[in-house]
């Protein structure tokens, strides 16, 4: 039976002395950051950029786990949720992950700014050759319309203001909350909830600017009033798969939540999981079926390339959308309809399966362009094709982030103590 000073000792209890264990991963995430910067530069003369989407793929992965966890704080404060402010407290550690995101993505915005060949956003330079077709970028009509959200100067701010809204509102969440442990002052729960109400607007519009910016904008032709929906529901996904491994890894630490978390914590987990893989499911179908049945070239050829080759023939980007479907939707589905499967070891065996296919999501979304042209309207598409970048910038941004996380927790107590309703938390039954 967990005693009362094992509820509100600090996580950091009893461990002077030892070895601080987000070392490593500070160490690791950092050698390996500048080896992915160094590869940047070792593409191929045929697909210079390949490294640079690598690059791209590792940071989006983090950043949308982190978007995910920053959006469920913020819902969780709103509707005033009981039963979460337990699992709320490791999102809060797990957010300052954002001021890594940050620095780790200036690589991308100082070879925008200065026009680099290995940059994949082709619109950065007005004398490349248009995506898969002749002539050059400033003589391409899409391009001149969108010139005046497309341009360097008005991306770099837009940079700044993404990442300031997600720390600013990241930073004030984790301290009001860290501050009422220490205070037991019940205005932060007030402040919170004030703030929560304007972020999810705020988060909403730097979110789905960012998948604008970053992905939709790799192939600047295409667009989607979706998209930022879609990074939404995958990032909200990749948040409760992420968070149910943290709580089965504290549920096991006697400094972490042994004793603490509930068999319920995590049904309900499973629950939302299995809401979110419909969501994802939803918004992804209804994207395909919009521009399906519009049938307008200039946005066609997104799936086009993710389905066929020049030759007419099936591109393994086609085995890829499959195993979307099957395995990232609808294997999650049915596994999580079962009530059994919300618990213990199945559990995470899902939310393992669902981070993976993540990646493959993210690799689909990103990686597919039009490489060179061949006659009037034939193209090549990047196939595929997996390259050292994609693992050394997963594993670098990861380690960071899991550092910062590693700190976070350390320096605060586990649960928020003096939340008003951490007693319904702590005592939550089916």
């Amino acid at each position: 039976m967990t005693t009362s000073s094992e509820v509100f000792a600090p996580s950091a209890a009893g461990a002077a002395g030892r070895r601080d264990p987000s070392l490593p991963f500070l160490i690791g995430g950092l050698v390996l950051l500048a080896v992915s910067i160094g590869l940047l530069f070792t593409g191929s003369a045929a697909d210079p950029v390949r490294p640079f989407l690598g690059y791209l793929v590792g940071l989006t992965f983090w950043t949308s786990i982190l978007v995910g966890m920053l959006f469920l704080v913020m819902i969780w404060w709103m509707f005033d949720s009981g039963w979460s402010v337990i699992i709320r407290r490791q999102m809060e550690f797990f957010l300052v992950g954002f001021v890594v995101i940050a620095v780790a993505f200036l690589p991308l915005v100082f070879l925008a700014i200065s026009g680099s060949d290995v940059v994949a956003w082709t619109w950065i330079d007005e004398t490349r050759e248009k995506p898969g077709t002749f002539g050059m970028v400033a003589e391409d009509t899409l391009f001149l319309a969108k010139a005046a959200y497309l341009n360097v100067p008005f991306f770099t701010a837009r940079y700044i203001l993404i990442f300031a809204a997600w720390i600013g509102l990241a930073f004030l969440l984790r301290q009001w909350s860290f501050r009422m442990d220490e205070t037991g002052d019940h205005k932060y729960v007030l402040w919170s909830r004030r703030l929560s109400a304007v972020g999810l607007f705020v988060a909403a519009l730097v979110t789905t600017m960012a998948a604008m910016d970053w992905f939709m904008t790799l192939n600047y032709h295409w667009f989607s009033t979706m998209y930022g929906i879609w990074f939404f529901s995958a990032s909200m996904r990749a948040a409760l798969a992420a968070t149910v491994l943290i709580l089965f890894w504290q549920a096991g630490r006697k400094e972490g939540l042994r004793g603490l978390i509930q068999p319920t914590h995590f049904y309900f987990m499973g629950c939302l999981l299995l809401a979110f893989t419909v969501f994802w499911a939803y918004i992804s179908f209804s994207q395909y079926f919009l521009i399906y049945s519009a049938n307008i070239p200039e946005v066609t050829f997104w799936y086009n390339i993710r389905e066929k080759s020049v030759d007419g023939s099936l591109n393994a980007w086609w085995w890829v959308s499959m195993a979307l479907i099957f395995l990232h939707f609808l294997v999650p589905f049915l596994f999580l309809l079962f009530h059994k499967n919300k618990f213990g070891k199945p559990l995470i065996f899902i939310a393992v399966w669902i981070l993976f296919f993540h990646i493959i999501d993210i690799y689909w979304n990103i990686l597919p362009q039009k490489l060179s042209a061949e006659g009037l309207l034939g193209y090549t598409e990047r196939g595929f094709v997996p390259h050292l970048t994609d693992l050394t910038a997963f594993l670098a941004v990861g380690a960071l982030v899991i550092w910062a996380f590693l700190r976070s927790a350390s320096k605060h107590r586990p649960i928020p103590i003096r939340d008003p309703r951490i007693s319904e938390s702590l005592n939550l039954h089916e």
